[in-house]
């Protein structure tokens, strides 16, 4: 049997694009959950008061000190009689990197100057227009890259699905593998793949975090 065949890289392309949809799918919503969430969260953390805020705090710490995979396993037994997996899939990324994300939107709203704060004091502004006008423009501004990068983290962390048995990309490079016993060529696809995606948008990252700069 030859290291690398041609014909088997061509007959798996078509699988791993279409395991590709679902990786991008899951990437994008999970992005969009993670965004809003970590938003929340991160305001959420800086207003409440202690009885509540030290819970949430300690919310946010045991899911983001404790595996991925883990978290898709468990939540897939006990949710998977009421949702379908891939929702829980995406419900589970999106959490997951909302944790992160909170993080990185709390050190941008802390890199707000604080006269930025005290203006908005001496203008009178309602504590809600203060965060909506004044303080959330700013603080996005300051953590777009960083937002972009942990989009990218999960994008390639999508593999991780294939544990709750979720067609995404991996998951179909190895099935083809299985069925030919020509596991090579559908994981270097798959690998290129990755890389012919993730790669375009960390350069754009880049060009952004130096603008912004």
């Amino acid at each position: 049997m030859s290291a690398w065949s041609w014909e088997h890289a061509a007959r798996s392309l078509p699988l791993l694009l279409d395991g590709f949809k679902i990786t991008l799918l899951a990437t994008v919503l999970g992005t969009l959950i993670a965004v809003v969430l970590g938003l929340i969260v991160a305001i959420a953390r800086r207003g409440l008061p202690p009885l509540f805020g030290y819970p949430l705090t300690g919310l946010v710490e045991f899911i983001r000190m404790t595996p991925l995979v883990v978290q898709l396993v468990f939540a897939n037994l006990v949710l998977s009689a009421h949702f379908d997996t891939l929702t829980i899939g995406i419900w589970v990324l999106g959490v997951h990197y909302m944790t992160y994300m909170a993080e990185v939107y709390r050190a941008g709203i802390d890199s707000v100057p604080q006269g930025q704060w005290e203006a908005a004091t001496a203008l009178s502004l309602p504590q809600s227009r203060t965060w909506r006008s004044v303080i959330i423009p700013q603080a996005i501004r300051n953590t777009l890259p960083a937002l972009g990068n942990y989009a990218i983290s999960m994008f390639k962390e999508t593999p991780f699905l294939s544990f709750i048995f979720i067609g995404e990309m991996v998951r179909q490079a190895v099935s083809y593998g299985g069925n030919t016993f020509r596991y090579t060529e559908p994981l270097t696809m798959a690998g290129l793949i990755f890389l012919a995606a993730s790669y375009p948008t960390s350069v754009l990252i880049r060009k952004l975090e130096k603008k912004l700069a």
